[in-house]
């Protein structure tokens, strides 16, 4: 029987593990730490881990070890390199939040755009009982039909957005970060010329030495001052500290974060501290966590387990 180790099981919510017991020995745990990750995977035949990085000096010891299953799509927390060396497969999940990530994009613009807390709170502080009138205008708030949507990735989930905020009434555009991306149905654009022109830019691009830190201070100088930025692909895509600034700055006009470059963000982090809070707006990276979408996941996983036992490669990274 073989014996399956989940390294940080907590991270999916409450899926049904029980049903990995079809194929082997089950060996739960909520969480891994650095250290432990060694021991716990020593004589394992099949490792699950989501967060949890798995790289030589840790898998050098696991000589029972066939499969690595990434419960996600990202999977640079696994050592693809020495996976290939060692014979180990490498799995990973995908197209499984595409509609609930797009869905967490809208949430978050509309949040900013409607100016939903200032108005919430409001009403529940008692303040409008108290107005002298049936509406307040103190804080208007935009139409995004007419706007100009900037995508960064255009990829399933990026085109699911493009299209939604064309349903809106939005003008989209994009920019390739790979350079090789090419879709007739939306214009491509230069990132500068994505900069200047969008009044909203949401990040949609995998983290790669193309994308890391391409959100900067001088990036920001380039966005109309009233431009939102929505961040929903990858933390360090965005200079924490120059957004910081940019925002302290009145340089833009708001950003919505849902990933962030250290998980769960320091206390110190400046983003924190930003002097105008209206303006800036966070989720703790929930934006792929729908019940529906972890479900999806789960049942892709077992299909990948069950692929592998079959002698098939499903969804493989690792060739």
């Amino acid at each position: 029987m073989k014996k399956i180790v989940v390294l940080d099981g907590r991270t999916l919510g409450n899926v049904d593990y029980i049903k990995l017991n079809e194929f082997g020995q089950v060996i739960y745990y909520d969480l891994t730490s650095e250290e432990e990750v060694a021991e716990r995977i020593r004589d394992a035949n099949i490792v699950l881990t989501n967060k949890v990085k798995l790289n030589r000096g840790n898998l050098k010891d696991a000589s029972e070890l066939e499969l690595i299953c990434e419960m996600a799509t990202g999977y640079n927390n696994i050592d693809i390199e020495y996976a290939k060396e060692r014979n180990i497969a490498v799995t990973n999940v995908r197209g499984y939040s595409t509609t609930t990530v797009a869905q967490h994009t809208f949430a978050m613009l509309l949040h900013l755009y409607d100016n939903i807390s200032y108005f919430d709170n409001f009403v529940k502080s008692g303040e409008y009982s108290r107005y002298d009138m049936f509406t307040n205008l103190e804080a208007p708030y935009k139409d995004l039909c007419g706007k100009i949507w900037g995508i960064i990735g255009l990829g399933a989930i990026g085109k699911r957005v493009a299209r939604i905020a064309q349903a809106f009434g939005a003008r989209v555009v994009y920019y390739s970060t790979s350079g090789k991306n090419s879709d007739s149905d939306f214009a491509r654009v230069e990132f500068e010329s994505l900069l200047k022109q969008c009044d909203i830019i949401s990040i949609h691009a995998p983290l790669n030495e193309k994308t890391e830190g391409l959100l900067n201070y001088e990036a920001f100088t380039k966005m109309k001052k009233d431009a939102v930025l929505i961040n929903v692909g990858r933390g360090p895509i965005i200079v924490d500290e120059d957004l910081t600034r940019a925002l302290d700055e009145e340089i833009i006009g708001g950003a919505a974060l849902d990933v962030f470059k250290e998980e769960p963000i320091p206390v110190e982090n400046s983003l924190l501290k930003v002097k105008n809070k209206d303006r800036l707006i966070f989720t703790p990276h929930v934006a792929w966590a729908s019940e529906e979408a972890r479900s999806r996941l789960f049942s892709d996983l077992l299909e990948n387990i069950s692929a592998y036992n079959r002698g098939e490669k499903r969804n493989r990274v690792d060739i």
